[in-house]
């Protein structure tokens, strides 16, 4: 749902996305944690700068080797299948611990436990002459028995789910926890210039010629089109929508559950979050999308640099925060 808008004459189309054609660049595009992703290094060595992609990539197909779903190798994928991991790699514990701090914040809105919910529409859906009006009640109901953040504990030694057919996705906060890693590792290498999109995206400074980066809102309902622009210097975006995946062609079933019903929200077209980092955009977008303007607007107070873009059902923008 972002595209990144060049400033300057002699922009190109790259990975979908348009970025100012600059010699000095070094650009990757290609796929990782189910989404296109890209870099963009301004570097006075361009080998030196090829290196440094190249070093970013084997840690992002290292974090996909943990978070991702679509291996049935990974280390969610093993903790999903049989309910613990033992001696879990470090980043594996540090974004699940993340991931509840924001489920603490968030009053449950963000659950990285909501994955059988996945599963249950999924199946239903899958089957032939599925009812339009999704799964029974009596079917989510079993299903929510299965949904909460105290059926996962997390210690730096283990990972356990407590409830049988338990299983967790960290696809509302893995992307932008990659930007973060990628984006860790360039500023070590002393990059100031750059813009990393690893699903989600955070710029280092501003463009070479010191204005912003400037990332276009694309509008879910209206492809090629944009509800708006944000600029970023130091700062990371996430956007959430449901039309991002439909069960149901109808889209009343998507990829976004509220925890304690099972249901999918329709508050929002779009929910875009501006922070000082990609983790945090990302897992507050997803939330954000379940809770109301008065309840946002409380938590984007409580968290320095942070700012909501909510654009209702009927086309309405609201902005949380400076």
């Amino acid at each position: 749902m972002i595209a990144i808008t060049a400033t300057a004459v002699g922009s190109a189309l790259v990975g979908g996305a348009r970025i100012a054609r600059a010699e000095e660049a070094v650009r990757w595009h290609g796929s990782a944690l189910g989404a296109q992703v890209s870099m963009e290094i301004y570097h006075p060595d361009r080998a030196e700068a090829a290196r440094l992609v190249g070093s970013c990539l084997i840690d992002v197909r290292r974090l996909e080797q943990q978070f991702s779903l679509y291996r049935q190798d990974s280390a969610i994928s093993t903790l999903n299948r049989t309910g613990v991991l033992v001696a879990p790699d470090s980043d594996m514990v540090t974004l699940l611990e993340a991931s509840l701090a924001f489920a603490d914040l968030t009053g449950g809105a963000f659950d990285p436990t909501v994955q059988p919910l996945w599963r249950l529409y999924a199946e239903h859906f899958s089957s032939e002459h599925p009812d339009p009006d999704g799964p029974s009640g009596e079917k989510l109901a079993e299903v929510l028995t299965r949904v909460g953040r105290r059926g996962l504990l997390v210690r730096p030694d283990r990972i356990a789910l407590t409830h049988r057919g338990a299983a967790i996705t960290l696809n509302g906060i893995a992307q932008g926890f990659a930007t973060d890693k990628v984006v860790e590792t360039l500023r070590k290498a002393g990059l100031s210039t750059t813009l990393v999109n690893m699903g989600e995206i955070r710029a280092i400074g501003s463009r070479p010629e010191g204005t912003p980066w400037r990332v276009g809102l694309e509008d879910p309902d209206r492809p090629g089109a944009l509800t708006g622009s944000i600029d970023l210097v130091d700062r990371a975006i996430a956007t959430t929508s449901g039309a991002g995946f439909r069960f149901d062609a109808a889209g009343r079933f998507t990829h976004l559950f509220d925890p304690m019903t099972g249901l999918s929200p329709s508050r929002y077209r779009t929910v875009s979050v501006v922070a000082p980092s990609a983790t945090e955009a990302d897992a507050l977008s997803t939330a954000f999308s379940l809770m109301a303007i008065p309840r946002i607007r409380d938590i984007v107070a409580s968290r320095p640099n942070v700012q909501a873009r909510l654009i209702d059902t009927d086309g309405r923008t609201t902005v949380c925060g400076a």
